[in-house]
């Protein structure tokens, strides 16, 4: 059992740690009070290949494994989630749910501006009515003339109001509940699409999260995804992948949030001692460490595992759930080990505890995660 990185993944862990410190690191706090979307380092990224990193080259994509995603997620996480968001939701969830699911004219039609860049993806799940309970939708799909009249809304989108290509489910026939859900691809401009209201976050705040609204908007047919009443089963799907770049994205903020408390421990001096040699200081690190050590080696296992091309179900939700609370638990002690400075933006921890609440949120809640890993525990025996 071999637990050291390759050398193309060393070289691909460099690349988003050398990229993250000299394009994203001096902007960071600017773009957090202003709450803008860094459009051009999206850009940036896309001709990186950070934004294509999964998907075949003859889409346009890196062609990555997903444990160097992992990788990458977590590399640009550490010096800033929201981008380290950015790169895990348009990766994970639009562009994959096209790139898995959907027919050979929809992938090579909208694939390409995706994995390069050029066109920034969401994904359209969530709404008022329904977070956890996706099958209580009301956001519906009536088919008509060639075309299927959506109208609805969708609530928390990623990139709600920069994105410019989007997959949207919607209620098919609701008389069978989950069964009755489909997907589509919209395009930004489409005649009743348009962006609601921009959510002003706790965290992530440079990372766009905004209202889709949906007022008899025509999508021609040829945009369903699949079949009618798939739309549910391949959102869990694509789901299971995204909670392990959701897991990599914690491990980053956890893994910031002790690499800077380590040299702020190291640097700052309390009767006469650095606080590092206060045997309360190392503890604390100590317990970060060792928890976030275990995170990653969760992470990397359910990575391995779906290159493997076996089922992640259970350990995608594992890893999701464990990173997201060790990294919330590692932001809380970096605070306390920061004291007073914790507490002030000139510090990078002060982002990060905003930053990760967000984690044991979104693409299903701790609660969902742990319902997921009991359901498949208790199916074992």
């Amino acid at each position: 059992m071999d637990f050291n990185l390759s050398e193309q993944e060393l070289a691909v862990q460099k690349l988003a740690r050398d990229f993250a410190q000299n394009e994203i690191a001096p902007y960071i706090m600017e773009f957090d009070e202003s709450q803008e979307f860094p459009m051009e380092i999206a850009r940036k990224m896309g001709e990186m290949g950070f934004l294509g990193i999964i998907f075949p080259e003859e889409y346009g994509g890196a062609h990555f494994s997903t444990v160097e995603y992992a990788l990458i997620v977590e590399e640009i996480s550490k010096v800033d989630p929201s981008m380290g968001l950015t790169i895990a939701a348009h990766n994970g969830l639009c562009t994959n749910h096209i790139y898995s699911f959907a027919n050979d004219d929809l992938k090579k039609k909208y694939l390409p501006d995706l994995t390069s860049g050029k066109k920034l993806g969401a994904w359209g799940l969530t709404e008022n009515v329904s977070g956890s309970d996706a099958g209580g939708m009301a956001t519906t799909a009536v088919k008509k003339d060639g075309h299927y009249i959506l109208n609805g809304s969708k609530l928390f989108i990623t990139h709600g109001s920069v994105g410019e290509t989007f997959v949207v489910t919607a209620v098919t026939d609701k008389s069978k509940r989950n069964n009755g859900i489909s997907a589509f691809i919209l395009e930004k401009g489409m005649k009743g699409f348009t962006t609601g209201k921009k959510e002003n976050k706790l965290g992530m705040r440079s990372s766009d999260t905004a209202e889709l609204i949906f007022d008899n908007v025509e999508v021609p047919a040829e945009n369903l995804i699949g079949e009618e009443g798939q739309g549910f089963k391949q959102c869990m799907q694509i789901l299971d992948g995204g909670r392990i770049a959701i897991a990599a994205l914690s491990l980053g903020i956890g893994q910031g949030a002790l690499d800077a408390s380590i040299k702020y421990s190291k640097e700052r001096k309390q009767f006469g001692k650095s606080l590092s040699d206060f045997q309360g200081i190392q503890f604390k690190l100590s317990d970060m460490a060792t928890e976030l050590d275990a995170a990653r080696l969760l992470v990397m296992k359910a990575a391995w595992t779906k290159d493997q091309g076996k089922e992640i179900n259970l350990v995608a939700a594992m890893a999701k759930y464990y990173a997201s609370e060790a990294a919330t638990r590692a932001t809380n002690e970096a605070i306390q080990v920061h004291g007073g400075y914790g507490f002030i933006k000139e510090f990078p921890v002060e982002k990060l505890y905003r930053d990760v609440k967000l984690m044991t949120i979104g693409e299903g809640t701790s609660e969902v995660q742990k319902m997921v890993i009991a359901r498949n525990i208790l199916n074992m025996f």
